[in-house]
């Protein structure tokens, strides 16, 4: 049994073609003959005025689980992602407990294998019990389970603390994916990271990124100063990347509204930050667009914008903002989208695939550009409900989602 998928626009090495393609088993079939092959057991899909991509790869999330199910679960937020468009995620290492050790990522590798729809693969932690200082956590014994390295949520405060991670993650052929945050120079009350306690801390990193050697990737990037330092840093030839988020990208600081959802750290910044990533995503500065998935209880988001837990959803609607705000703006090409939501991540950090080719692993997704939607949370598939896009009008929306070849969400309206 095959599943052909007619009719659509697929991305390809040489950009957007129209074909028909197919999937057989869990591998592509570019370009597929439908004239004389289709049998009786064919599942066929007429994808007209659709787009075919590569199922897009989110480097940041936040699945809770172990540990704090009541805000997510692996299985809803994997469906989530699946909602979305998405493939494969790293899921971020603050649970409970942190993947500090075999033992404790074994806990999360068990859960992921009995419940994720998609590919999803953990982070360990730097330190022990990812405080960000201290001890280091036992990376050989996790080094192959794991996307890379992280204390997201914390920043690693001494600098020999990090050069010490560094050297060690260099020599396992690994990457550090880092929460960027000085802890000496953010504000009294704590109101999430400052410019000046990301980028100081980046620009570090970037330097120590140099001394070891050591693949380095910056988390949720959200002020001026830290892309002014990624960008000297590649242009001297140091193996940096970074992310921004749709939040970061859709709004500043004077058209936020002070409320739980729009309550995240790093906090989103200045106009002048908003122009500063904008233009760091067309000039290649920004490698990737990363959600930082992180949903928490309607209780947690109900404190109001200064008491509200950190963290916002965006797995379900990453592709609908950045299509709106970059794309149908006519800020980069959708071609341009398309890798920086997935090629980009997938290279960055070794997977496979990217374009839609022969004998590639079927993990894709089809989107819909012209449909237009309006964003409710209750639709959502994730445990949360706190987004800060809420009620906005977007443009784009996923109606099919391929893992392995399996179709693991559908739109209802294709149905």
């Amino acid at each position: 049994m095959k599943t052909i998928l007619r009719n659509a626009t697929v991305f390809t090495r040489k950009g957007f073609e129209k074909m028909d393609i197919a999937i057989s088993g869990d591998r592509l079939l570019v370009p597929f003959d439908v004239s004389d092959i289709v049998q009786s057991d064919d599942v066929v899909f007429d994808f007209n005025n659709k787009y075919i991509l590569p199922g897009f790869v989110d480097v940041h999330v936040h699945f809770r689980e172990p540990g704090f199910s009541y805000k997510e679960t692996i299985g809803t937020g994997s469906m989530a992602a699946a909602h979305g468009g998405f493939t494969t995620v790293f899921t971020m290492p603050n649970l409970n407990p942190p993947p500090c050790d075999y033992a404790s990522l074994k806990q999360q590798l068990d859960i992921i294998e009995k419940n994720a729809v998609i590919k999803v693969v953990p982070f360990g932690a730097i330190t022990e019990n990812q405080k960000g200082r201290g001890m280091l956590s036992k990376m050989d014994e996790m080094a192959d389970y794991v996307a890379g390295f992280s204390d997201d949520g914390v920043g690693v405060q001494a600098d020999f603390t990090m050069e010490d991670a560094m050297v060690k993650v260099a020599s396992l052929g690994k990457i550090i994916s880092a929460h960027c945050e000085d802890e000496s120079l953010n504000t009294i009350p704590y109101t999430g990271t400052t410019s000046a306690s990301e980028s100081v801390q980046a620009a570090r990193d970037i330097e120590l990124s140099a001394k070891t050697g050591c693949k380095y990737h910056i988390c949720h990037v959200s002020a001026k100063e830290t892309l002014d330092a990624v960008r000297k840093g590649k242009a001297r030839g140091i193996n940096v990347t970074c992310e921004t988020g749709p939040h970061y990208i859709a709004f500043n600081s004077n058209t936020i509204k002070h409320e739980g959802n729009f309550r995240m750290n790093p906090p989103i910044k200045s106009p002048e930050d908003q122009k500063a990533i904008i233009e760091a995503i067309k000039d290649g500065t920004i490698d990737m667009i990363a959600t930082d998935h992180a949903p928490h209880s309607l209780e947690e988001k109900s404190k109001g914008f200064d008491k509200s837990s950190f963290g916002v959803v965006g797995l379900e609607t990453s592709f609908a903002v950045s299509y709106t705000e970059l794309v149908k703006k006519n800020v980069i090409s959708f071609e341009r989208l398309v890798e920086l939501m997935s090629v980009n991540p997938r290279k960055r950090f070794g997977l496979p695939g990217g374009y839609i080719e022969n004998g590639e692993v079927a993990d894709i997704c089809v989107v819909d550009t012209k449909a237009t939607w309006k964003v409710n949370p209750e639709e959502f598939l994730t445990k949360g409900r706190s987004t800060p896009f809420e009620g906005m009008n977007l443009t784009g929306k996923v109606i099919a989602t391929f893992v392995d070849g399996k179709l693991v969400y559908q739109d209802e309206k294709e149905r």
